[in-house]
Formats: structure tokens, C-alpha cells, sequence
């Protein structure tokens, strides 16, 4: 166990969290919404420093990150815990681990340094803090990501968004990218994921004003936030934010509990591209349906595909110095 970061000491040895939207206050003995940070007499505690339940190394575009370092290589990084309890999670068998398994948490130990040793052997350009929520086990993440920079990696962020401010600063001077998933609107947040909106447009906000590049994730699930009232709230929002940040429309598959829902249809996936595309977005990404051209990226001014993908897989990248090699437009991104 490490001490917590980001929280305060209150009376009768209660304890506030301050690392997500959530705010916990927790009472000696117990656990945040999270379930992996305990009260244990007054003091807070992270129970899953280093302690990872998953490592790969996966395509940057699995994350997905399609204007980041395309074609390389992510060493990905995760502990089990949430902040989130969505209905849909994808991999609910460890964000919900805790839950279903009387609190215990499982993982093998590693320290910072095995992390990035492990990135650099295998050649990849950076370390991908993903799979369940980042924002959970922060204070290895931060150490983590401290020694990446030290040593020439890059830093991702793969997360919901439901961070406050305090713990997205902690990580922003150590973070180069974060896809960071737009679910819906109010309701479903309260709905499906309990949890809000405004948290997580404040995220989205803050991490591109602060310079860390950010996209957008959106699985869209058919009637809880395919409406095309939904579907053009999102895509407002991110224009208002910022025209170039990609915004990625992905295919629901029936999962955890949510198999009484049907998988998210073409149809549905080209509308929310046309939506997107008419808000004035310059880049929008059709997920989990390769090979039907949604993947590949255009230059917004004279529209030449630029990138060509199939799957998590990129097929030719003719970007030049950050810009189209036919008209010399700008392609934003880290290219």
C-alpha cells in the first residue's frame, strides 16, 4: 500500500478524496466509489500502486489514437478499478474486480522502472495508461510517467474523463495524450454509468487548453445515445473546444449488462459521421467496423486520404512534416 495523493484529513477520522469528480468521503475502514483506495485510521491509501493487472503492447490506433504517433507501438499499463460502473464496460472483469471479488485486489507487483525498461526493450514510444480508469492508480501512473519522460517516451492517458481538476493537473506536465470518452449526454451518465457530464467536459477542456493532445471516443449504443439530439450535442461540443480534435464513433457489441441491446448498425455509425462532419468537425473516425473507410484520415481542405488504415493497422501514411502532401494543409496532431 502507498499513501494517497490529493485528499484531506477530516473529522472523526473520515477522509475526502479529491482525485475524481466523485469527491468521496469515506469513513475509516472503508473504500471510495473506486473500491481501491481505503480509510485506513484517517489516512488514504492506494491499494494498487504498481500492482498491474494487465501489460501489453498494442498499436497506438487501438487506444484508439489515430493523430498520435500513427503506426507506432503503446506499452499498456493497468490496475483493476473504476470510478465509473458502467453498464456497457467492455472490460468490467477488471474494472469491477474488487466488487465481485469481496475487495480483494489482484495484480503482480511492478515498479516504474520495470514500465518504462519493458517499453524501451520492445520499442515502443510510449506508455499507455489504459484499460480501466487511469485516474484510479494515479500515483503510479505519475511516477511512471515522470520516469517516461526522463527517458524519451511519451505518456497516454485512455480514460473517462471523470477526473477534477486537481487530479488532472497532478498528471497534465507528465501526459502527452488522452482519448478521453464522451459516453452521452446527462441522464446516461446518471443512468448507465452513475456518474455526470460536466466533469468530464471540463476534462476534455482543460487537457486541451493545458496542451496535452486529446481525442474523443463515443460507443454508441442503439437507444440510450444514438438520438441525433445526442449525437449533435457531443459533436457541438467538441467543435466548441476545438475543430481538430478527432472524434471517434465506435460500434456497441452486447456486453456485461447490457446484452439485451443490439450492436450499434452501420446506418447509425454513418450518421453519426455525417453529423459530425456537418458540425464542422475536420476529423471523424467510424470504429470497429474495419475496412469500410471510416478509419482513414483526410485532409480537411482537399480531402486526399492521407492515412490509410485498416483495422488498428495503418497502411500508408503520406503526412509530410505535419502536413498534406498534395495542397501542404495543416494536419493537426503529433505526426
Amino acid at each position: 500500500m502507498k499513501e494517497a495523493s490529493l485528499y484531506e484529513k477530516l473529522e472523526g477520522s473520515r477522509v475526502k478524496c479529491q482525485l475524481c469528480a466523485h469527491n468521496c468521503v469515506i469513513s475509516a475502514g472503508k473504500r471510495g466509489k473506486c473500491a481501491v483506495r481505503e480509510n485506513i485510521d484517517g489516512i488514504l491509501y492506494t491499494l494498487v500502486y504498481g500492482k498491474l493487472c494487465s501489460t501489453a503492447i498494442d498499436p497506438i490506433e487501438k487506444k484508439p489514437l489515430f493523430h498520435f504517433l500513427p503506426g507506432s507501438q503503446t506499452m499498456s499499463i493497468a490496475t483493476v478499478g473504476c470510478n465509473l460502473k458502467c453498464l456497457h464496460c467492455q472490460n468490467y472483469s477488471i474494472s469491477q474486480y474488487p466488487s465481485y471479488h469481496d475487495g480483494n485486489i489482484t495484480g503482480a507487483i511492478h515498479s516504474p522502472i520495470d514500465i518504462v525498461r519493458a517499453a524501451l526493450d520492445n520499442n515502443c514510444l510510449s506508455i499507455s495508461y489504459t484499460y480501466t480508469e487511469p485516474t484510479i492508480f494515479m500515483e503510479f501512473a505519475l511516477d511512471s510517467a515522470r520516469l517516461a519522460h526522463d527517458h524519451g517516451l511519451k505518456n497516454i492517458f485512455v480514460s473517462n474523463g471523470f477526473m477534477s481538476a486537481q487530479g488532472a493537473k497532478e498528471i497534465i506536465p507528465f501526459l502527452d495524450a488522452n482519448n478521453i470518452d464522451l459516453k452521452g449526454d446527462d441522464e446516461f451518465y446518471k443512468n448507465i454509468c452513475k456518474a455526470r457530464l460536466a466533469p468530464v467536459q471540463d476534462t476534455i477542456r482543460l487537457m486541451k487548453s493545458s496542451g496535452v493532445w486529446v481525442e474523443v471516443t463515443t460507443l454508441i449504443i442503439p437507444g440510450l445515445n444514438d438520438s441525433e439530439k445526442t449525437l449533435r450535442e457531443i459533436a457541438g461540443f467538441i467543435h466548441s473546444v476545438d475543430t481538430a480534435i478527432p472524434w471517434h464513433v465506435s460500434s456497441f457489441r452486447p456486453t456485461y449488462k447490457l446484452t439485451d441491446r443490439p450492436a450499434t448498425s452501420m446506418n447509425t455509425l454513418r450518421k453519426a459521421y455525417e453529423i459530425g462532419v456537418g458540425a464542422g468537425l475536420k476529423y471523424v473516425y467510424v470504429g470497429n467496423m474495419p475496412g469500410l473507410g471510416g478509419e482513414d484520415t483526410y485532409c480537411p481542405k482537399c480531402k486526399t486520404v492521407l492515412i490509410k488504415r485498416h483495422g488498428f493497422n495503418v497502411i500508408s501514411n503520406k503526412v509530410k512534416d505535419g502536413k498534406c502532401f498534395e495542397c501542404g494543409g495543416l494536419i493537426e496532431g503529433v505526426l
